[in-house]
């Protein structure tokens, strides 16, 4: 499995397995941020998929996201109990799951919170991907907000009120934290979920369809000349970014406790800006790029949120306008630029200083 991975790509994966089999043991207090951090990975890698690998902006990642998260929290409540008493406002209500009922429910909702926005994106990708450029990305702006309108109307999800999801169960004679309880199990499927994403995405690349991808981005107009189906392409490819952002979501519901529609399921504002950011910062169109502009992330908005709380938002802004400056083609595209070696890329030394002297000036 690992016979093709270069050094320093080992590297890497062992640091991302040591945080993750390491976290619930040598950092306790830190498995919710751990947890969000792989997940930001998620998010960042999907939506490379299309922003990056194909060159198709998109804001439309965060409708998988939030119907991933509905699908999953419904899905889990409605296994055991009528989801309309559930979600009903007003009264005394008391719903408490069993282990049966809970481990019956979250198998299935996690399942159906891939596959129901992986066919979604199928539809829709249908009929949006024929627009290119910045009428794909309006387009796709527009629906994540349609879509938190729309869940905002459905009462039998809450509606604006949101949703609770199940509660972590009691087990008769066991502590409620036995083994970390809830955080751990929810941390674990987080760091699953990215190394499966990961792994796919690494063969995915390295194939004709990940060829594909990168001549759509280049010149779509000439790939179809060369008769390559294009729209097919791309709405697949959007078929895998909706397929993992939606169990991102039914996990992230979890955590969270609490589904509301425009502030946590299509938080366009937050999660759908964060993911395209972190792949920026780190770099478009690259396997590790989306990986490391988590990473960097996550550490910038657990700082500015934990001591300059109030300035976050300042500092997120400052941030992007660095990021545009300073960082146009990522942290990945900076190093390839300066170290092509690292990248087993063999440049003339006063080939790559010319370079460099172009690039400064400009």
């Amino acid at each position: 499995m690992f016979a093709d991975f270069n050094k320093k790509e080992l590297s890497g994966l062992a640091f991302l397995l040591f945080l993750g089999i390491g976290t619930p043991f040598i950092f306790p207090g830190y498995r919710i941020q751990m947890a969000e951090l792989f997940l930001f990975m998620v998010y960042a890698s999907t939506w490379n998929i299309q922003g990056g690998k194909m060159g198709y902006n998109t804001f439309g990642n965060i409708v998988f996201f939030g119907v991933g998260m509905y699908v999953c929290g419904a899905t889990q409540i409605a296994t055991a109990f009528p989801l309309g008493e559930w979600t009903a406002a007003g009264g005394i209500k008391t719903f408490i799951h069993t282990p049966k009922q809970y481990f019956s429910g979250i198998p299935l909702g996690i399942i159906l919170a891939g596959i129901v926005p992986a066919i979604i994106a199928l539809v829709l990708g249908s009929l949006l991907l024929v627009l290119r450029g910045h009428y794909f990305a309006i387009g796709t702006l527009g629906l994540g907000i349609a879509s938190g309108e729309f869940a905002t109307s459905l009462e039998i999800i809450g509606g604006g009120q949101g949703m609770t999801v199940p509660f972590w169960p009691k087990v008769a004679g066991v502590p409620h934290s036995f083994m970390g309880g809830g955080v751990n199990f929810f941390f674990t499927l987080s760091f699953v979920l990215f190394i499966v994403l990961f792994f796919f995405l690494r063969w995915l690349y390295k194939t004709r369809f990940g060829l594909i991808l990168t001549a759509i981005r280049d010149n779509e107009d000439k790939a179809e000349s060369m008769g390559i189906p294009t729209m097919h392409y791309k709405v697949t490819g959007w078929v895998f970014s909706a397929f993992f952002m939606g169990i991102a979501g039914g996990i992230f519901g979890n955590i969270n406790g609490y589904i509301e529609p425009t502030e946590v399921a299509f938080a366009g504002a937050t999660i759908g800006v964060f993911m395209v950011l972190m792949t920026i910062l780190g770099g478009k169109g690259t396997l590790w790029g989306p990986i490391i502009g988590a990473f960097i992330f996550q550490l910038f908005k657990e700082f500015f949120w934990t001591y300059f709380l109030g300035w976050q938002l300042v500092a997120l802004g400052a941030l992007i306008i660095a990021i545009v400056v300073f960082f146009p083609e990522g942290i990945m595209g900076m190093l390839r630029a300066k170290y092509p070696a690292l990248f087993g890329e063999v440049v003339d030394e006063e080939v790559r200083l010319a370079q460099v002297t172009i690039n400064t000036n400009d």
